[in-house]
């Protein structure tokens, strides 16, 4: 929201004192043949903001402003009527922009399980065999992706940061470099798959398990040839994010489960190819989606298939970006693994209603991914652009902890009534019904906090509040572990490793919520760190 300056010249300042018998209001403003700036006949500077609001209301906003404080000298009013008609701004339709952006990035967080629910429901229907050897396949294959997830965050924040300050041949630079890193990533990671894949599965499931390693090993071979594809299509795909182009993504993906899961059904169920038939759908898939999210990049303006190699302080800034990003998302992994392998030692029933409920919390929790994503892509814009606005990022904010507390409420609802109500969908065995329903109140608390949580920690990877974000979560992770030992040495059961996951979730959002209320947090503070500020500037 930009301001303009309006210059009056009173005949006499008593002139413009508030008259209780009388209506006063501005004399409307006459134009200069030489300027586009409207001019009035007072004797100082008044603000007047550019708004979609009516202009009778900013009439009655500035007439006050002036009968109230422009004879009293009163220069902080300036600030206190910028921020109020920054902050009046209709927060509802502020909510339906976030709406429209996070209605097609839910689908993005979507394709990737709804690929791996394909390969199992169609491999399921043949051989046992290969079934099982999914598990560790899929471990392999996309558990481990997630390991470069911080090459989506960085590149998304980077991109979204450059925008902001409306340098776009700064954003073709690091398009160019980020795409360099996923495409050397995924030639590693290919490699890594040639000669250890093998090796990797074995030390996974174990060496008694022969023929499951085989099969196994027969999907992550073929499935491998897509990590260059994979890494530099999350590239392109973040940086269209970063943008605020969900749509263009989310149609690559659409057109990647359609080839998947056409492909299943013709290689597996028709010709019988089976665990590779599934193997080569997906691959292809995840090639086709890598091609379209360049060419939608290049449809933007910019060269998907420029790539340059990074200088050495390039690469540090942005591993200086990617490291912490990289502790958080793996605390959140470490700590997830810990449930289950406490979980575990507490027998067949306990481990299999725990299985079912981590699985469907873990679908919940997918919701709430597109908020983070929202942050990082239009808050930078108010933190660092040309046009920074505190104000504004607070409103944003606001507007997306709204609507993280009601998807949060409906996801808690939903999320608890189906294993409540309809427990038979998994399972037909009672026991296991009565462990789940053991654990459904920390469930629920631990399940309607995430997307609020997701909005905070968004808006600190956004404000670049890295430090801060990554011994948060470093120490969340370990009260939590030691949470989690005390509860299964006292034999709480499986309930107590669930409320040691409802602590972790509101540990991590009470922690978020005050680091950014505080008055020295990124979105009071009107100076910007030389940390911060050299992470904005670099590159």
């Amino acid at each position: 929201m930009q301001t303009k300056t309006l210059i009056a010249h009173p005949p006499h300042p008593r002139r413009l004192l508030p008259n209780p018998n009388r209506h006063y209001s501005l004399p409307q403003p006459s134009f200069s043949p030489f300027s586009f700036t409207p001019r009035l006949n007072a004797t100082r500077q008044l603000p007047i903001l550019r708004s979609s609001a009516p202009i009778r209301r900013r009439n009655r906003l500035l007439t006050a402003f002036v009968s109230e404080n422009l004879d009293e000298g009163n220069d902080d009013a300036l600030e206190v009527v910028k921020v109020e008609e920054l902050e009046s701004r209709s927060i509802w339709n502020q909510m339906k922009e976030i709406a429209m952006f996070t209605g097609p990035a839910t689908g993005l967080w979507l394709c990737g399980p709804l690929m791996s629910l394909i390969d199992t429901v169609v491999i399921g229907q043949g051989s046992t065999i290969e079934l099982a050897a999914l598990g560790p396949g899929t471990v392999m294959c996309d558990y481990m992706s997630y390991v470069f997830m911080f090459l989506s965050i960085a590149t998304s924040n980077m991109v979204a940061t450059s925008l902001a300050r409306r340098d776009k041949n700064e954003v073709q630079h690091q398009i160019s470099i980020l795409l360099f890193l996923g495409l050397a990533s995924g030639f590693l990671m290919l490699l890594f798959t040639r000669f250890f894949g093998s090796w990797a599965l074995t030390a996974f499931t174990g060496s008694k398990n022969a023929e499951i390693i085989a099969a196994a090993n027969t999907y992550v071979q073929i499935r491998g040839f897509a990590w260059p594809a994979l890494l530099v299509g999350w590239v392109a795909q973040s940086a269209s994010l970063g943008m605020k182009d969900s749509w263009g993504p989310l149609k690559a993906l659409a057109v990647a489960s359609v080839i998947n899961g056409v492909g299943d059904a013709l290689l597996c169920s028709y010709l019988g190819y089976g665990i590779a038939g599934a193997a080569w759908a997906t691959m292809v898939s995840q090639v086709v989606a890598g091609y379209m999210m360049i060419e939608a990049l290049n449809k933007k303006g910019y060269d998907g298939y420029a790539i340059s190699v990074p200088s050495s302080k390039e690469l540090l800034t942005v591993l200086g970006l990617a490291a912490p990003v990289f502790i958080t998302l793996m605390s959140k992994v470490v700590f997830y693994s810990l449930l289950i392998y406490f979980a575990t030692s507490m027998g067949t029933h306990t481990m299999a209603a725990h299985q079912v409920m981590i699985q469907t919390f873990c679908m919940c929790t997918v919701w709430g991914e597109p908020l983070s994503q929202t942050a990082q892509s239009f808050m930078p814009e108010f933190l660092f652009g040309v046009n920074r606005s505190l104000p504004k990022a607070r409103t944003l904010l606001k507007s997306l902890i709204i609507i993280g507390a009601i998807l949060g409420s409906v996801l808690g609802i939903v999320g608890t009534c189906v294993p409540w109500f309809f427990p038979s969908i998994f399972t037909p065995d009672q026991k296991i019904i009565q462990e789940m329903h053991k654990v459904l109140i920390p469930y629920f608390l631990a399940l309607v906090v995430t997307p609020p949580t997701h909005c905070l920690e968004g808006t600190l990877l956004a404000g670049r509040d890295l430090r801060f974000i990554s011994l948060s979560m470093s120490g969340c992770f370990s009260l939590g572990a030691l949470l989690l030992l005390l509860v299964s040495s006292r034999g709480f059961g499986l309930s107590g490793v669930w409320w040691a996951l409802a602590g972790f979730q509101w540990s991590r959002l009470l922690l978020s919520l005050h680091r950014l209320i505080s008055s020295d947090g990124i979105l009071y503070s009107e100076v910007v760190s030389p940390y911060k500020l050299e992470k904005v500037r670099a590159v």
